[in-house]
């Protein structure tokens, strides 16, 4: 196990919040902190995130790992995981308990607040006019790893995404291969090209409309556009070109989620993957629990998803 750092930051000092009222803090639980701001010019609204800081967070000058905890879509925002999913419930318990060491928690609004009717996907949109996807990397991660006491590289860096933000989570495994040591995605939103061509035109263009494209229909959903956005398709480049990346991966996909098919497809393909000797992602986890697409699900899914991720950051 690598020893956690310490280096000198200066500490913030704050109450544990919830809805904007403040409650005692014991010795043991985390600090939570709402509507928190980044600036940027790559999208045109002012990005929002929420925080979890563990217990005892301000009293000295340790560094902690930090995991970016993704939220799904159809309006989900920062707060979400906390106000509905429970997590600083979660980590108290088990950052006290010793099932998992002590880290800084990060949860961005992942809605397009001047249009909330259409999901990001934590993807630039197709046409350049909005790029979220650019701005997490270039504003969103430098400036929160930079205010908060974290050990910023990829060896003390994961993801924990539910619905659109576990597709947010494996595509950025993908596509940005030395960012992330781990990522769980619980429920993940990955279509098959199937199901993508048999989507209504309305539900099309709220999920995927600003991203791929508003309007189209049939075959012309599956443009190059959209397959360069596919975890499945980047996948398979990665294959090809023997560049697997080592990110470890977990996959949490409920017997009744209406996304079990592109949960099983990627599992499959990372099998096929393991035959070969190019890579270290055979080593994923996939797991298959009772339940469907819901807070109930997602927030179940929770403690295994932080022990597999912060597992990964302790090899």
């Amino acid at each position: 196990m690598k020893p956690f750092l310490l280096g000198a930051a200066g500490a913030l000092v704050a109450t544990f919040t919830t809805i904007g009222a403040a409650a005692a803090q014991s010795a043991d639980r985390g600090t939570v902190l709402f509507d928190q701001t980044v600036e940027t010019e790559t999208v045109s609204w002012e990005p929002q995130y929420s925080v979890y800081l563990p217990a005892g967070y301000d009293q000295g000058e340790r560094n902690y790992p930090i995991v970016y905890l993704l939220p799904g879509g159809a309006g989900q925002t920062h707060r979400d995981w906390f106000l509905a999913g429970g997590a600083a419930e979660t980590l108290d318990r088990m950052i006290a308990d010793g099932e998992i060491p002590p880290i800084v928690v990060i949860s961005p609004d992942p809605r397009r607040t001047n249009r909330p009717e259409f999901n990001t996907y934590y993807l630039d949109d197709s046409d350049g006019s909005e790029r979220w996807e650019t701005m997490f990397f270039e504003d969103f991660v430098p400036q929160v790893e930079e205010r908060y006491n974290v050990l910023a590289e990829q060896q003390f860096r994961a993801a924990v995404g539910i619905s659109m933000g576990g597709y947010g989570g494996l595509i950025y495994a993908f596509r940005h291969p030395d960012f992330l040591q781990a990522v769980a995605a619980i429920a993940p939103a990955i279509r098959t090209d199937e199901q993508i061509l048999a989507m209504d035109q309305p539900g099309w263009d709220r999920r995927y409309g600003q991203t791929w494209g508003v309007g189209l229909e049939g075959e012309a959903r599956l443009s190059d556009r959209y397959y360069a956005d596919s975890v499945f398709r980047q996948m398979e480049t990665a294959q090809q070109g023997g560049t697997m990346p080592e990110t470890k991966l977990m996959i949490d996909t409920g017997a009744n989620d209406i996304f079990f098919d592109g949960s099983v497809v990627l599992h499959k393909m990372l099998l096929t993957e393991g035959e070969t000797e190019r890579t270290r992602t055979s080593d994923h986890r996939f797991m298959i629990r009772e339940g469907g697409h819901d807070w109930a699900y997602f927030s179940s899914g929770l403690p295994e998803a932080l022990r597999f991720v912060t597992d990964a950051m302790m090899e």
